[in-house]
């Protein structure tokens, strides 16, 4: 009989095991400056906006959506950017995504009015959405499988020393520039990473599937409104949120309908259904609700309990970062040895025990007092954070890498969202004693995060097929 043909696509190479060094350090510093600029502009906004505001002219109501377009933006395009990775390939639409966001943040720096100014930013926000949706991909081509922890955990260190650098670099730049140039610094960053990234990242070759343009925008209105709606709910009343939920919960029960059926859904149903994936799905959740509730309630804490100045705040609110970066990376070493799950518990019961302590300061507490609490709240964060990204992107099978990270990244901001407007309601509904409410809440679902971290410990971590599917993204072997 003759020999059939070989079928090329169905028999590609099983993707090699990270990069070499020193490709590999090249690699990361691309990642790392992407990174730090998508953490620095969502941070110096925040501290710029009042400034923003009074220089354009506009209201406070208006200003604020210099932040929530960008927010909008990222959470709306994180599902379908992480599917367009699986399809294209990771590079190209990383770097692709850099190229928006540079273009972007120079669209910001050359504005001068609200609106001009607020178009720029959702042309930042989708650049930044490629670059959060893809990253956690992009780390696993990079580094070899036994030190996936430590790249993971040296991200954690990047975002955490962007994040306590964020307020410091804003308040540098206002006391000598104006606005404007809070963004004009991205451009030459981004130009540089773009050239990093382009030269030295993985090569991958995408699934070649069709794009489901449908669900994609299905998956925009679901969480845009949802997003919209909740925070409106907490705000402005049931009568201003409700419509909003409505349109959003329409939208995701078609988004679900639609892919349930599908063999790579953008919405990962796929991945949800492996039992450690969906655990740490569900601790991440847990771990930034109660992060974003007491990110929100400290500075009111601060000021109106403590009777601390802005300027304190700011001092106060490091210690968490800070520590954020001295846990995450040994946490991340670690995890290569050790499980995720019993490491997660123990981050996050030190992490409940801080917030718990914070809950319960005296009036007159010193500022030793608060450092020490807060840096508790910080080492038990990083602690989790970095085994239990380790977990969400090694459990996935490699194919599916992107929609691991753009899950990753999505349940971060589901948590961020759900304990913003849990602390609102809490300030709504409990008066002067809405802030030490909102940290005892966030303390206890904190603690609860622990125990479904804890309960990954029995969960058996699937092994991988021993051929690669026909339309797995591969790692190219050759040069770049």
């Amino acid at each position: 009989m003759p020999t059939p043909p070989v079928d090329t696509d169905a028999h590609r190479a099983e993707p090699q095991d990270g990069l070499p060094t020193p490709r590999r350090y090249w690699a990361m510093l691309g990642i790392w400056l992407a990174l730090s600029m998508a953490v620095l502009d969502g941070a110096i906004a925040n501290v710029a906006l009042p400034t923003i505001a009074g220089e354009l002219n506009a209201s406070a109501a208006a200003s604020i959506w210099v932040v929530n377009a960008y927010q909008l933006a990222v959470t709306v395009t994180l599902l379908p950017l992480a599917a367009l990775g699986d399809r294209l390939g990771y590079r190209r639409v990383y770097v692709t995504g850099l190229v928006v966001f540079t273009l972007g943040s120079l669209a910001c720096a050359l504005s001068d009015s609200l609106a001009q100014l607020t178009a720029g930013r959702v042309v930042q926000g989708l650049g930044a959405g490629a670059v959060m949706s893809i990253n956690a991909a992009l780390v696993r081509f990079t580094y070899p499988k036994h030190l996936l922890g430590r790249g993971i955990g040296a991200n954690a260190l990047v975002i955490s020393l962007a994040a306590a650098a964020g307020p410091t670099v804003a308040a540098a730049v206002l006391a000598h520039a104006s606005w404007q140039w809070l963004f004009a610094i991205s451009v030459p960053v981004g130009v540089l990473a773009i050239g990093i990234g382009a030269m030295f990242l993985p090569r991958t070759k995408g699934s070649g599937r069709p794009f489901d343009v449908i669900s994609a925008g299905l998956n925009a209105l679901a969480f845009g409104f949802l997003i919209l709606g909740a925070e409106s709910l907490a705000r402005d009343g049931l009568a201003a949120g409700l419509w909003k939920l409505a349109i959003g919960a329409v939208a995701a029960v078609f988004l679900v309908r639609r892919e349930l059926a599908q063999p790579a859904p953008l919405m990962p149903f796929d991945l949800l259904r492996i039992p450690i994936f969906g655990l740490s799905i569900a601790t991440s959740i847990a771990s930034f609700s109660a992060q974003m509730m007491a990110f929100v309630a400290l500075p009111f804490y601060f000021q109106e309990v403590l009777g601390r100045t802005a300027v304190e705040t700011g001092l106060l609110m490091t210690p968490w970062p800070l520590a954020v970066g001295v846990s995450a990376p040994l946490a991340g070493r670690l995890s290569d040895r050790y499980p995720a799950g019993a490491l997660g518990g123990i981050g996050l019961t030190l992490f409940a025990a801080g917030l718990l302590l914070l809950a319960l300061l005296p009036t007159g507490a010193s500022s030793l007092d608060i450092a020490w609490r807060m840096a508790l709240c910080g080492l038990g964060f990083g602690f989790f954070q970095s085994p239990n990204n380790r977990t969400l992107v090694s459990s996935a099978p490699v194919h599916r890498s992107g929609a691991a990270g753009g899950m990753l990244a999505t349940a971060r901001l589901l948590g961020q969202t759900a304990g913003a407007v849990t602390t609102a309601v809490f300030f709504h509904a409990a008066g002067a004693h809405a802030a030490s409410a909102a940290l005892a809440t966030a303390a206890v679902v904190a603690l609860g995060g622990a125990g479904v971290s804890l309960s990954r410990v029995r969960v058996e971590r699937p092994k991988p097929p021993k051929a690669a599917p026909a339309d797995e993204d591969v790692a190219e072997t050759t040069g770049f």
